[in-house]
């Protein structure tokens, strides 16, 4: 069990930083072109890298159910994959 919750530590650590750099990256790029679809994008990938982030510290800090944690990790991924199809067909 302790090398499957290590392994799930590690890759909720490359998430968070995966999306953390994406989120920066088309956040920085809305603030040189002013494009409000690239906004969109950074706020998307932010609330995806959220998801990831509130439902790792969840499972390890608060130590709550297992459902919860999914189910907050799966409407945060939801809403932010959401917002990325409209940043993707926004003008």
């Amino acid at each position: 069990m302790v090398h499957i919750t290590s392994t799930v530590v590690a890759l909720k650590t490359i998430t968070l930083v995966l999306g953390g750099l994406i989120t920066y990256f088309a956040f920085k790029a809305y603030r040189r072109t002013g494009s409000r679809p690239l906004k969109a994008l950074a706020l998307g990938f932010g609330v995806v890298t959220l998801g990831s982030l509130l439902a790792g510290v969840l499972d390890r800090v608060l130590d709550t159910a297992g459902t919860a944690v999914l189910a907050v990790e799966s409407a945060l991924t939801a809403v932010g994959f959401a917002i990325i199809l409209y940043s993707l067909y926004a003008d």
